[in-house]
């Protein structure tokens, strides 16, 4: 039987870890609102469903296993949060409080970085591949698993829309401050690049 007492408050906190995705998540809720960030962040969750299959059935042991493989993963991940954050940084002084609407990026586009983002970076599966296996109940592994990563869905879906509002919220009362945050941001996303790229292989 799943210990959901457990499950459930250790895993919200991954949900919530500020990471690439979630950054992502408030960019767009300031510059679009928070439907428009809910919509966009569909392409990370579609991203992770195929990412908990293929992390059920082992894909995490070619993972952690193959040192040219991870490499590949971490160094694409890494490059594309990196071209992100440049283009945030670059578009930032062409921001201005009286166009937001205009400022934010397509539905199709904001869509795809969320869903690239949540591929590219290993430790997502990392997560599926070493938290999740804590709480499988081995006897009926399958449902376990699914339900597992159902109410992961779940709460990574509360937690797009926390860091939608707040990115509203600081839209709404620092409007003038937008382009200084999307510079922030933008230099957050080259950062969280760099530190993927240093990141050193997992181990099982």
């Amino acid at each position: 039987m799943i210990d959901w007492v457990l499950f459930i408050p250790a895993c919200f906190a991954l949900n919530l870890a500020f990471g690439p995705n979630n950054l992502l998540a408030m960019m767009h809720g300031a510059k679009a609102g928070v439907g428009f960030a809910q919509k966009a962040a569909f392409g990370r969750l579609l991203a992770f469903v195929p990412m908990i299959v293929l992390s059920a059935v082992g894909l995490s042991v070619v993972l952690t296993a193959s040192a040219v493989l991870f490499q590949i993963v971490k160094i694409v991940g890494a490059l594309y949060l990196i071209w992100i954050g440049l283009s945030l940084w670059r578009s930032a002084k062409a921001l201005k409080a009286e166009g937001l609407s205009g400022a934010a990026p397509s539905l199709g586009r904001a869509f795809r970085a969320e869903a690239l983002v949540a591929i590219s970076n290993p430790k997502a599966i990392l997560i599926f591949a070493a938290f999740f296996p804590q709480f499988v109940t081995v006897e009926a592994y399958w449902q376990s698993y699914a339900q597992l990563g159902l109410a992961f869905l779940v709460m990574e879906a509360a937690a797009i829309l926390i860091y939608a509002l707040m990115g509203r919220m600081a839209s709404a009362y620092a409007a003038d401050k937008l382009p200084l945050f999307q510079k922030a941001s933008g230099a957050m996303m080259c950062i969280f690049g760099v530190l993927l790229l240093l990141s050193p292989q997992p181990s099982r």
